[in-house]
């Protein structure tokens, strides 16, 4: 309970420093919508989803993409956020409080998932704008719907904890945005969020559909209701909730355990 207590208050001392800069969240808010209206224009009936090239297909097809990749690109945030903290001394005096040492990441963590659903909820809004539905190919309903949207969260959760000890390994926020980006770009583009992965060179394929993210869109598309389930046997693909579930765990933990150790030895 203590470092929970913890863990909450560096959560709203993190959370009020966003309101006080509202360009983070603006900017933050900008870059995905860009992305919808990007991607559904721009590629919107030249891509073939299910033998289809309808524009309304990759509509509903590309949305479970552009979520899953949103709430894992807040990685290159939270690892500057916590770069930048260091760089100004900020964790010192943290460390010089009689706090549980893991509070200080976790609250981070727990800020940045915060802004992440509020994130999530302005470009569902937008999604429904320019013709996104739910149901669009299979039946779903309110509760499918929020599941998707909880499994993403989780994998957004879980790749902050990436950041984290992205942020905790280097000396300036700069380093910290750039580190963050470079292995996102292949993680997310080298998957089924934007093409289907049955269309991909095969030796590309398994690469796409054992990805932690692919599993997730995958699991979106299905609780969504979206079109373009990939027909894949890996088993990510065939049981892509539980996938989704696994991999994020396991990243949670993993990744945790790394950036604590790597904060306490900061520390000595």
């Amino acid at each position: 309970m203590s470092t929970m207590n913890d863990s909450l208050v560096i959560a709203r001392r993190n959370l009020i420093r966003m309101t006080r800069i509202p360009e983070m969240i603006l900017f933050g808010l900008i870059q995905p919508v860009m992305f919808v209206i990007l991607f559904t224009y721009v590629f919107g009936g030249s891509m073939s989803i299910g033998g289809s090239t309808d524009p309304d297909v990759y509509k509903n097809f590309l949305m479970a993409g552009i979520f899953a990749q949103t709430v894992t690109f807040a990685t290159a945030g939270a690892g500057a956020g916590i770069a930048d903290d260091m760089h100004k001394g900020l964790i010192d005096r943290f460390r010089s409080l009689p706090m549980a040492r893991g509070a200080v990441l976790t609250g981070r963590t727990l800020a940045d998932l915060v802004q992440t659903a509020l994130t999530l909820l302005v470009l569902a809004i937008v999604a429904l704008l320019i013709g996104w539905r739910p149901g669009y190919a299979e039946p779903t309903n309110f509760g499918r719907v929020m599941a998707g949207f909880g499994l993403l969260l989780l994998l957004g959760y879980a790749f902050t904890w990436i950041g984290a000890l992205i942020g905790l390994s280097v000396r300036t926020p700069e380093a910290a945005t750039s580190g963050g980006l470079i292995w996102l770009f292949p993680v997310t583009f080298i998957s089924n969020a934007f093409v289907d992965s049955s269309q991909m060179p095969s030796w590309l394929q398994p690469i796409a559909e054992w990805n932690p993210f692919s599993a997730t869109v995958q699991a979106c598309r299905k609780l969504f209701g979206d079109p373009g389930l990939s027909p894949s046997d890996a088993w990510p693909m065939q049981y892509p909730i539980w996938a989704s579930l696994i991999y994020s765990v396991l990243i949670v933990i993993i990744f945790r355990t790394l950036s604590v150790r790597k904060y306490r030895r900061a520390d000595g």
